[in-house]
C-alpha cells in the first residue's frame, strides 16, 4: 500500500475529468474542486476568502449540474447556455462560477509550485507570488487589500507541510497535482476565451 497525502483523493479524481471523446465532465471537475477543499482548509484564515469564494462557485455550478444532469453532464455546456440566453456576463451566471473558480484554482497550482521550486520561501511570500501572477489583476483594489493582508497570516511553512504531508511522497504530489491539474485549468480559460469571456474583471 503506497503512502497517501492530501493530495491523493485530488489525483484520483483528475483520472475521470475527461469523457472518452476528451470533453470536461462537469461532475468529475467539480468533485476535483471539493477534493482541493481540504488542502485549503489547512491554510486556516489565511485562505478563508479563497475558501468561501470556491464553495460558493462549486455550490453554484452543482446546483445548475443537479437541475438536468443528462443536459449539462458536459462542463462548457451550461457556458453555451448563458451564452445563447446572453445571461454570461452576470455575476451570478455559472459562466462567472466557472471562470472564478479556475482562476482560484490557478492560484492554488501556482502557489504549490512555488513551494516545490523556492524550497527558501517562506509562506507569506509564497502566496504573495501566486496571487500577483494570477488573481490579482482581476482582482479591483478592495478585494487585492483584503487578500493582501489575509496573505500575511500564512502559517509557518514547515508546520504547514507537516500537516499535509500524511505518509506518502508530498513533493512528488505536489508535482503532480501542479503538472496534471494546470492543462485542465487551461483548456477552461482556451473554452472561455472562445467565447470572450476569459477576461472579465470582479465588479
Amino acid at each position: 500500500m503506497e503512502g497517501t497525502t492530501v493530495f491523493t483523493p485530488s489525483l484520483e479524481g483528475m483520472k475521470h475529468v475527461k469523457s472518452e471523446g476528451g470533453e470536461m465532465l462537469t461532475k468529475p471537475f467539480l468533485d476535483v474542486c471539493k477534493l482541493v477543499l481540504p488542502v485549503i482548509e489547512k491554510f486556516g484564515a489565511a485562505m478563508a476568502l479563497v475558501k468561501s469564494d470556491i464553495g460558493g462557485n462549486i455550490s453554484r455550478l452543482e446546483a445548475k449540474y443537479n437541475s438536468d444532469p443528462s443536459k449539462f453532464e458536459l462542463l462548457y455546456s451550461m457556458v453555451q447556455v448563458e451564452v445563447e440566453s446572453k445571461t454570461a456576463k452576470a455575476s451570478s451566471s455559472c459562466t462567472n462560477g466557472l471562470l472564478w473558480l479556475t482562476r482560484a484554482m490557478d492560484f492554488l497550482v501556482e502557489l504549490f509550485r512555488n513551494l516545490v521550486e523556492h524550497h527558501d520561501w517562506a509562506m507569506p511570500q509564497a502566496c504573495t507570488d501566486s496571487y500577483a501572477k494570477t488573481l490579482k489583476k482581476w482582482h479591483g483594489w478592495l478585494a487585492s487589500s483584503s487578500f493582501t493582508l489575509a496573505m500575511k497570516l500564512a502559517p509557518d511553512r514547515n508546520k504547514f507541510m507537516e500537516v499535509i504531508g500524511g505518509s506518502g511522497d508530498l513533493n512528488a504530489d505536489m508535482v503532480k497535482f501542479c503538472s496534471t491539474f494546470s492543462p485542465l485549468l487551461e483548456e477552461n480559460h482556451k473554452f472561455l476565451a472562445s467565447v470572450g469571456l476569459d477576461d472579465l474583471k470582479a465588479s
